[in-house]
């Protein structure tokens, strides 16, 4: 089964290019219509008056190469098939379109089928009258004995070399020149928790569960080594290590680091790593960050590499120089973390305790109403729930009836008693519940203040809940019995007739198929059928109790 999303396998890579086209920020972009099976980008504001950069190689590494391709990096870009080198037609004809008396650099991934293509392509626009030379990028130091290096995301640092020192307007030597000490001057390593998928094609994973393949090439070719972490600060630092064994730094030396998503790492981890990468070791010469962004990428492979650039003067020139090129981000020079010390806020309500025998006796009953019924609460909400709404509306009670009992609530004052209610909800009563109860009481209490009834700030209080949570009447939830009972209060109705209107909206709860808030939300009418909402319930015994207790 497929991981991607595709229309058709064989115009994947021409439809992708499209998209790329349309996009590019400054619409210097044109695709040369050739042949269907000829990919080639071209800048749209080239005159051949100097001389061209040209890169390519198998797609599946987007952004590479067409998110490259503009002012001060490259000319053109020729992409072949998934992970499959562009043929030497294709390259020819880029080395033709773009090419004046300039003439042109391949800039050359070290993979042996770039390198006979493009070699190859190089020879026979040679024997035309065109000048190209050609420069091979090896920047891969994850298998130190391999005599054949491969290129991988290092290869950025060389078309931004590359193509300032071109648009400086320097001779086919000079910029061959600079290229080359570019590579010389550039080594890469990456890692990976899974490989990529490859589209139409079934997938096996090798890395186990927990660990992490060093070395995993940019086509899933097999790593260096399994390591048995997946932590991110011991990761980078084995890295590092590799990468400094292999490219020694002084102390005076600086670098630039490309710190490159392969393709299937979150934003959240790439941001964690970047923290990591600028408290390691190599941290001291990271002059300039590049990223973290995907930049030569390995279609969706769980992975990512760091490229380091051994800085001189003219380097560093090329790399700040700006460009007109999609997917090239600024270097940025590494700071210490802004940070300002402030005095944490808190919204606590200032309040003095005090008597009074009726508002205590009001408190008490509800509290222990809903201690009461927890059980029952439960069971209700196991049927269409998970199960604890009479546990969290306990863990409230209990806590508003212990200050309760030890005389710590502001019983004489009604509209700060709310406030104080709304308060110790929100921190003991776990999930959405105690957050919405909170509102309740907290907005009816601001009501009071402002000299509104209690039964009208009651009303104040649940319109406030319905706009934050988004629930209305019918929607069965515990509103169906706290609306109707508050609106017989302000009708100016008793408790008892308060609280038949609860009873009659619990009930109505029974009969609706649907929820449209809450848990019970998810689950089928069948589930919901004959069984009144927990919240409901608990609204509907506290209006019960509360009319008995004041016959």
């Amino acid at each position: 089964m497929t991981q991607f999303f595709i229309n058709n396998k064989e115009q994947l890579v021409n439809e992708a290019i499209e998209g790329a086209v349309l996009t590019s920020p400054w619409q210097n972009l044109e695709q040369l219509d050739i042949d269907p099976h000829i990919r080639i980008v071209v800048r749209r504001d080239w005159d051949k008056s100097k001389v061209a950069i040209i890169s390519g190689g198998g797609s599946g590494h987007e952004p590479a190469h067409v998110g490259f391709v503009g002012k001060n990096m490259l000319t053109a870009a020729v992409c072949g098939d998934v992970f499959a080198s562009p043929s030497v037609d294709a390259v020819f004809n880029a080395i033709v379109q773009v090419t004046g008396e300039a003439g042109c650099l391949l800039i050359v991934k070290n993979y042996t089928g770039d390198r006979l293509n493009f070699g190859l392509a190089a020879e026979k626009a040679k024997r035309l009258g065109y000048q190209v030379e050609m420069v091979m990028v090896s920047d891969d130091i994850a298998l130190p004995d391999n005599k054949q290096p491969r290129g991988v995301a290092g290869t950025l640092f060389v078309h931004k070399v590359a193509g300032y020192v071109a648009e400086q307007g320097q001779s086919l030597a000079m910029v061959a020149q600079a290229a080359q000490v570019a590579i010389q001057r550039t080594a890469s390593i990456g890692v990976a928790l899974s490989s990529c998928h490859l589209p139409g094609e079934t997938h096996s994973e090798r890395v186990a569960p927990g660990h992490a393949e060093l070395g995993l090439g940019i086509h899933g070719e097999p790593g260096v080594s399994v390591l048995a972490t997946q932590n991110s600060r011991e990761i980078l630092a084995i890295m590092i290590e590799k990468l400094l064994s292999a490219y020694p730094l002084t102390g005076d030396d600086k670098v630039a680091v490309l710190l490159n998503n392969l393709g299937g790492v979150s934003n959240l981890e790439m941001s964690l790593l970047t923290r990591d990468l600028c408290h390691s070791s190599l941290a001291p010469s990271i002059q300039y960050l590049v990223g973290p962004a995907p930049l030569m990428t390995a279609l969706d492979m769980k992975g990512f590499s760091i490229s380091l650039l051994h800085l001189d003067a003219q380097l560093e020139t090329a790399l700040l120089a700006p460009t007109e090129v999609s997917s090239w981000p600024t270097p940025l020079a590494v700071n210490e973390v802004a940070r300002r010390v402030v005095e944490k806020q808190a919204d606590q309500l200032q309040y003095q305790a005090s008597e009074h025998a009726e508002h205590q006796m009001i408190v008490n009953c509800i509290c222990q109403t809903l201690i009461a019924n927890e059980s029952e609460l439960n069971r209700l909400d196991s049927l269409v729930g998970d199960g604890d709404t009479g546990s969290t509306f306990a863990a409230g009670a209990r806590q508003v009836y212990r200050e309760s009992q030890a005389n710590q609530l502001p019983f004489a004052q009604v509209d700060k008693l709310l406030g104080v209610v709304g308060e110790r909800l929100a921190t003991v009563m776990g999930g959405s519940s105690g957050v919405l109860l909170s509102i309740f009481f907290t907005a009816a209490g601001q009501q009071m203040s402002e000299g509104q009834s209690l039964a009208r700030a009651l009303v104040a209080g649940l319109n406030k809940m319905k706009q934050y949570g988004g629930a209305e009447l019918g929607d069965r939830t515990m509103i169906d019995a706290l609306q109707p009972a508050l609106e017989a209060l302000v009708a100016g109705q008793n408790l008892t007739e308060a609280a038949s209107a609860a009873e009659q909206g619990s009930a109505s709860t029974a009969l609706m198929n649907k929820a449209n808030a809450g848990r019970s939300s998810y689950l089928a009418s069948d589930s919901l059928s004959g069984v009144k909402d927990p919240g409901a319930v608990a609204v509907e015994s506290v209006f019960a109790e509360l009319a008995k207790r004041n016959r």
